[in-house]
């Protein structure tokens, strides 16, 4: 049993780092919650067939694989679908990162003031369709991540970072979204998305990241 448990959760581990939009394979598109089943059965197979189990056991083992791994990529994909049809037109910008999870990008010129980390009024229409989104199941695990450009020192950047990332995270929890489900992180100038060499580029770098993962 704790070989079939090992290997469900494996499933679902491979699938999230599996999963994209609108990619393709060789040139090939692909279904992505079958190709997410498949991985899963793969992985549920693998461990349970190293263990020595029986036969029955094994074909439990690819069983469950499969359906948590199809159940976690077809649950972020829905999210993701319903996500962009939300964010159209505000300014957020929608896509999987490389762990599978599902990200938003905030540009922080219509998020904060300039050195600020209180939210523009004029967001908060936008973070309600990301609660309401998120709050459908109470199923998510939510990252909230803070950037700032490489203006300044870290001793002003990472606690603004901080400040703007949990200034989200406190206001999706005030629309309902689970505080134990979200984790709030700021960063500083890390991980900068443009060059930070031109206004625009640290314009880009000055943003909030939201990362949904599939939880049970």
């Amino acid at each position: 049993m704790r070989a079939l448990a090992i290997s469900a959760v494996v499933g679902a581990l491979v699938l999230s780092g599996c999963q994209t939009t609108g990619n393709n394979i060789g040139g090939v598109e692909y279904d992505k919650a079958a190709l997410g089943g498949l991985i899963g059965a793969a992985a549920g197979y693998g461990l349970s067939k190293g263990n020595a189990n029986s036969s029955a056991q094994n074909n439990r083992a690819l069983a469950i694989g499969a359906l948590v791994g199809a159940g976690a990529g077809a649950y972020l994909d829905n999210k993701e679908k319903k996500l962009r049809q939300q964010m159209a037109g505000t300014g957020v910008e929608v896509n999987r990162n490389p762990d599978g999870s599902v990200g938003l990008i905030m540009p922080g010129n219509i998020t904060f003031d300039t050195n600020q980390s209180n939210i523009k009024s004029n967001f908060y229409s936008t973070l309600n369709k990301v609660a309401q989104t998120l709050t459908e199941d109470n199923k998510s695990a939510i990252l909230v991540t803070g950037y700032t450009d490489s203006t300044g020192n870290d001793s002003i950047n990472i606690p603004l970072s901080q400040a703007r990332a949990q200034s989200v995270a406190n206001y999706l929890t005030s629309q309902g979204v689970p505080r134990s489900r979200i984790n709030a992180q700021g960063h500083g100038s890390a991980n900068p998305i443009a060059s930070n060499a031109t206004p625009a580029g640290r314009e880009q770098n000055r943003r909030v990241e939201i990362s949904i993962y599939a939880a049970n």
